[in-house]
């Protein structure tokens, strides 16, 4: 490696083109069609698809409620699908040696603000602090203290599958910054 690569690191982050976004997206949109369906078909008072049966089901109240139900899950499913495309939430982060600096880029959504960069100095850099929570949906963050600044994230909530890979991800980067970890 020549000193150029040695004293640049690039970090890159994963937005929302996970395969549990697209999951959900799809399981949004298959129920709100199907929800939809049944509630026009208890208006319609025959079946539009055979297997979602809508006999004992009146359309006032539970097919109006099911269409309002189908019409809500497809505004949400839609909110999903455009940020996948989007890519809502990708980016880098660069820490460069040579300039001294440290920045952040995301995609945001769509509008004037669309590219988010924030640069700092590495000089401002006090520390790397993880926050741990574990439990039923445990959440694991890499933060970092940046002197009369907020704490910056690092990373996403759900990027670090176990905590032994985010304290790996932690102390490459602390050996590289030549800074300290917090909250282990």
């Amino acid at each position: 490696m020549n000193s150029q690569i040695e004293s640049i690191r690039v970090d890159f982050i994963t937005g929302s083109r996970r395969i549990s976004n697209f999951c959900w997206a799809l399981i949004l949109l298959l129920g709100a069609v199907g929800f939809s369906f049944v509630g026009f078909s208890s208006y319609l008072r025959q079946d539009l698809i055979s297997f979602l049966s809508s006999e004992k089901i009146l359309f006032i109240p539970q097919g109006l409620i099911m269409c309002f139900y189908g019409i809500a899950g497809s505004f949400v499913s839609f909110y999903l699908w455009c940020t996948i495309g989007w890519n809502i939430g990708s980016g880098y982060n660069k820490f460069d040696k040579q300039k001294g600096t440290f920045s952040l880029f995301r995609w945001g959504f769509p509008g004037r603000n669309r590219r988010i960069f924030i640069q700092f100095f590495l000089r401002d850099i006090q520390a790397l602090r993880m926050e741990v929570q574990e439990g039923f949906l445990p959440r694991r963050v890499l933060y970092i203290k940046i002197k009369g600044q907020r704490d910056v994230p690092l990373s996403h909530i759900e990027e670090y599958a176990t905590l032994e890979e985010m304290e790996t991800k932690a102390a490459e980067l602390a050996r590289f910054l030549k800074i300290s970890i917090e909250g282990i």
